[in-house]
Parts: structure tokens; C-alpha cells; sequence
């Protein structure tokens, strides 16, 4: 009797030939085999073609790059980035539909190299990012728990998509 109970628990529920842990910690081997499980659920989730649906930007961020907004763009675009005469809408239908199955990136490189219109290239990489999130936000995408990037990379890997897929 003592001898199968030797036996089931060196085999650690299954696992011949691996020693139990006193107090049921889990074996090493466990251990190891579900990070690199959980690893490559998250690896394949980022590199699956992200969305603006997919919640890539905090409401953190948006908030800085309303501020920012308000200071640099908002003369030019509207207090309801409605646009005007000479200037495009950064809301609405027309807005999504310009941008529609574009990467981020085009928006992000827009900005960053043109904008403000009487000093263009003057936003840092991370004003840029504040201010596309801002943008994101005020078309309805929803926010997430990670910052929009500020390097050209991943955001060429997120698309700007109209409608929810």
C-alpha cells in the first residue's frame, strides 16, 4: 500500500518519471512549459494584425495629448477637431474614411512631420503618440491598458479601421 502511494506521487499526476514537490508546488518542468505557453498566446495576439478597435492606446495618454491638442492644434483644427476652411475634420466620417485600413503609422508620420502647420516637426515622438491617442479617443475607439507606442515599428502594425470588425 505504502508502495503505490510512493508511486502516484513520484508521477506527479501523470507525469512518470518527475518527483513530487512537498506541498504541492508544481514541477519546474510545469513551470516552464506554461510560461512558454502563456508567452506565446501573448506573442501571438501582438503579432496578429492589431486594430484601433483592439483598445491601443490608455485614457491616460489621451487625456495628455487632449492637453496638447488644445495647445498646438486646436487654433487650426477646431475646439471640436471639426476642422475649417483649409483645414481637414480630425473627427467623423469624412476623418475615417481618409484614414480607413491605413497603419497608424501614416497618421503618427503626418503629424509628427507636418503639425502644427506654422511649426511643423516641433512635437516630440511622445506629443505625437499623446496626440494620436487624443484623436483615437475622440473617434469613439475604445482605450486599453498599454500606451500607444512612439516608434514607427509597432504602429505600422496597427490598423485604422472605420468599423468594428
Amino acid at each position: 500500500m505504502n508502495q503505490t502511494r510512493t508511486q502516484e506521487r513520484d508521477s506527479h499526476e501523470g507525469h512518470k518519471g518527475l518527483k513530487a514537490i512537498p506541498g504541492g508546488a508544481a514541477h519546474p518542468v510545469c513551470s516552464v512549459a506554461f510560461g512558454v505557453f502563456v508567452a506565446s498566446i501573448v506573442f501571438v495576439s501582438l503579432a496578429a494584425a492589431a486594430s484601433v478597435w483592439d483598445g491601443v492606446y490608455t485614457e491616460a495618454q489621451a487625456k495628455r495629448g487632449e492637453a496638447i491638442y488644445y495647445q498646438r492644434c486646436g487654433a487650426c483644427h477646431g475646439p471640436d477637431l471639426e476642422g475649417g476652411d483649409m483645414t481637414p475634420a480630425l473627427v467623423g466620417g469624412v476623418f475615417t474614411a481618409n484614414w480607413n485600413d491605413l497603419p497608424v503609422s501614416d497618421l503618427f508620420e503626418r503629424i509628427r512631420i507636418t503639425m502644427p502647420l506654422d511649426q511643423p516637426s516641433t512635437l516630440a515622438r511622445a506629443q505625437t503618440a499623446d496626440v494620436v491617442a487624443f484623436l483615437l479617443k475622440a473617434n469613439k475607439w475604445p482605450a486599453g491598458e498599454v500606451e500607444l507606442p512612439r516608434e514607427l515599428e509597432p504602429l505600422k502594425e496597427i490598423r485604422i479601421q472605420a468599423l468594428k470588425p
